[in-house]
């Protein structure tokens, strides 16, 4: 089994940065696409970035340029810096995996079958 660990979230002024951390236990941990998304209150859970098991990543358009998702098998940790926040990226972040993911189903939450508890970002004007 996969289980993850988020952690990085808080306050942060628009402008400003933040990296997002998502800590993953399980053997099979590099073989799995590693994915963000978000979910702000009365909104769908929406796709941010995801990293594959050979490193290609993909990214929302609402983030592209200012996020990047990085990862380090050797510390069962994926990374998302998120730079030149704005108050639209305020939601509960969540840090997702799925098995050998083909590059359309990265940007859907049933392509994932674990689930991290979120961490809240919250980005003022």
């Amino acid at each position: 089994q996969v289980q993850l660990v988020e952690s990085g979230g808080g306050l942060v002024q628009a402008g400003g940065s933040l990296r997002l951390s998502c800590a993953a236990s399980g053997r099979t941990f590099s073989n799995y696409t590693m994915g963000w998304f978000r979910q702000a209150p009365g909104k769908q859970r929406e796709f941010v970035a995801a990293i594959s098991w050979s490193e290609s990543t993909y990214y929302a358009d609402s983030v592209k340029g200012r996020f990047t998702l990085s990862r380090n098998n050797a510390k069962n940790t994926v990374y998302l810096q998120m730079n030149s926040l704005k108050p639209e990226d305020t939601a509960v972040y969540f840090c997702a995996a799925g098995p050998s993911l083909g590059a359309a189903l990265v940007y859907w939450t049933q392509g994932y079958d674990y689930w991290g508890q979120g961490t809240q970002v919250t980005v003022s004007s």
